[in-house]
Order: structure tokens, then sequence, then C-alpha cells
């Protein structure tokens, strides 16, 4: 995937005619460095200056980053250090004739602020978003990497669901599904995969699989994706073994209308209040409201969870570009719960939707047949 060009979209963010007021960005978050460079270690700085960017990094990782800038296009210089205090002469003498240079207040320490403070000539200004606000809009190549995480989810899903009734724990089942998309192609899973069974595990939004067993009559709740390329995918749905219940096809059919009203809400100017509001109304008005407990989703993109954030108290704007969870979903202990989401992309006149799992019944599918 080709980087070029991000750089300058950041450099485009400093400056007093921006209201950021500094003359270079020191970006020491690994994600940020990541989406600017291309590089995936566990160790580095950058300093981007107006005409230039400096990479500096240990010893360990000189020859990757060297590489991985070359491979995404990006143009710039690698210093290597062989102790923490070589690495910051470097990232001192990278900041020489800028009289300003900001920091990113989120990413750094109280300790971490007081040596560079004690390295760096320039005044330290602090910056908050700088790069995650260019991160949040995705490039074609990003939306690709990302629908190929959804595909190998929805795939190792449509494999496992079916054994759903044989009685496996949720960890048997979290098991299948990462070693499964591990299989297809994945680095790897997500976040670690929710399998919420019963009227107590299902009750939790994020419970950690454990050896409960899946029983007849359980409502299933599995929250699933995939890691591709550094992107990440997102996607729940919910299952019933056995046949549903009155109760569990009322409260499965209103969360579906929930969802399925959020993502056809999805479109540029649409606030994520709004959002919000379209999903949490449908299931307030059934009377449920109390049990729809956290906010209707989320951004993604290199990180699981970043902006847009959508729930109440949000004041982003929705964008051509975001990507972004639609998860409404109802929990109360003795009852279990239920949750339907779909990963999107904002386009022009709408969303794409990128998961592609049925979701019209929490029916299981039928067994393959031989």
């Amino acid at each position: 995937m080709t980087l070029t060009g991000r750089a300058d979209r950041v450099r485009a963010r400093l400056g007093a005619r921006t209201g950021i007021g500094a003359d270079a960005l020191l970006v020491s978050d690994l994600t940020n460095i990541r989406w600017i460079t291309g590089f995936t270690g566990s160790n580095g700085w950058v300093v981007l200056g107006p005409d230039r960017l400096v990479f500096v990094t240990d010893g360990r990782y000189g020859v990757q980053a060297a590489h991985q800038m070359h491979e995404a296009g990006v143009d710039g210089e690698v210093r290597v250090g062989a102790t923490g205090d070589e690495q910051l002469a470097h990232i001192a003498d990278s900041c020489v004739g800028y009289s300003t240079v900001g920091f990113e207040a989120d990413h750094v320490t109280v300790s971490q602020f007081g040596r560079y403070d004690k390295y760096i000539a320039a005044t330290l200004v602090p910056t908050q978003g700088v790069v995650e606000s260019e991160r949040r809009v995705k490039d074609g190549g990003e939306v690709d990497a990302m629908a190929r995480a959804c595909a190998i989810a929805d795939q190792a899903l449509s494999e496992v669901v079916p054994l759903l009734a044989e009685r496996p724990t949720e960890a048997e089942v979290r098991n299948r599904l990462e070693q499964r998309m591990r299989e297809l192609g994945a680095s790897g899973p997500s976040y670690e995969t929710i399998v919420a069974t019963g009227p107590l595990n299902a009750a939790l939004p994020h419970h950690r699989p454990t050896d409960t067993v899946i029983e007849d009559g359980h409502t299933v709740i599995i929250d699933v994706g995939a890691l591709v390329d550094g992107y990440h995918s997102d996607m729940t749905r919910t299952f019933v073994v056995g046949e549903p219940s009155s109760t569990q096809r009322e409260l499965y059919d209103l969360v579906l209308q929930a969802q399925v009203a959020g993502v056809a809400a999805v479109r540029p100017g649409v606030s994520v209040k709004e959002l919000d509001a379209v999903c949490r109304s449908i299931i307030a008005d059934a009377g449920y409201g109390e049990w729809f407990s956290h906010g209707t989703g989320h951004g993604v993109g290199l990180l699981i969870h970043e902006a847009p954030f959508v729930n109440r108290a949000g004041d982003a704007v929705l964008q051509e570009g975001d990507v972004v969870t639609v998860e409404p979903g109802v929990y109360r202990e003795g009852f279990g719960g239920v949750r339907v989401e779909d990963l999107v992309v904002v386009t022009s006149d709408g969303c794409r939707v990128l998961t592609a799992s049925p979701k019209d019944s929490p029916c299981l599918p039928s067994p393959p047949t031989t």
C-alpha cells in the first residue's frame, strides 16, 4: 500500500494559519507513525518538518524502517541510536532550525515530556489529533484491506456457526474462529473474539469467553473480526440455539430493526448523535431503552476503536471515507443479550456495508450436507 502524500497532509495542519502553531511535529504514537511511514516495529519517532521527514529508532529497526518506508513510497531519512540518549539526541538534532515543535499530548507521559524538553532546544507545543484527523478518512487501499478482513471473518463465521448446536464451550468456538481466520489469510483476530452465551454471559457486552457450554435455548453473541495488513474488521451476529422463545424473537427483531435503520441513516453530514438516536429511539420506544447500555458504534482502521465515536455525547459529523460500526444491542441478566453489528464505509450518498454475514434470523443455519 503506497503512503505517498500522507506526510504532506499532516504538514498542512501545522503552522499558525491552522491554529496549531508549530513549525514541525514530533510523532511518537506508533499507530500514527505506521500510518505515515509504513513502519511496523515497536520503537520509533518521526520528526516531520515542512520539507523533511526524519525517522529515529534503535538498532533493531534501522534496516526495517528504511525498507518499509521505501516500499511505502515515503521519502525520509532514518537515524539509528544505540541507546535512549542517542535516540533523543537524534530527535533533538532533527529539530534544529525549528522554533516550535508540536508533540502528541495524548501519547506523551509527563516523564517523556521532561526528557524531550531537556534535549530539544525548540519550544514544545502540545497538539491533539493532528495525525488522527487525517487517519480518520480512509483511502481506497485502506478500505480494500478492511474489506478483505471482513470477508475472512464472514467466511470463518459461516463455517463455525453450525458447531453451536453441538454443545461446544465459548472458548472452543473462539479458538476455532481465530484459527480459521488465520488459515484464511488473516494475521490474527482484530481483538479477542467475543463468544457470550446464556442468561448471564450474553448479558455482558464485552464478555471474555470461558468454558461455559453453549446449551439449547441459549442466545449466543459472537463478535468477530480479522486483521489484514494492519487493518481491522468488526462484526457481531447473535444466534439462538434451538427454537427461539417469543421474548428472544421479539428482542432480536427489535435490535435488527434498529440496526437496519442505523445503517440506512449513515451518510455524510449526519452527526454521530443523530445516528445514535436513530438506533436508540427505536429500542427506547419499545420500552427497552435501559437495556441498550453502550454507544451505537465507533470508527475502525489501524485501531479497532478510533474516531469517530457514535454515541449520545459525541460532536463529530460523518464524512465520506469514514469507516464505522453500527451495533445496537440489548442486555439484561436473566435474559442474556442481542447485538447485531456491521462495518460500513461512508460514501458520497450513503454507505457501503463491508460485512456480509446473514442477519435476518437468529436461527442457526442448517448443517452442510455431505
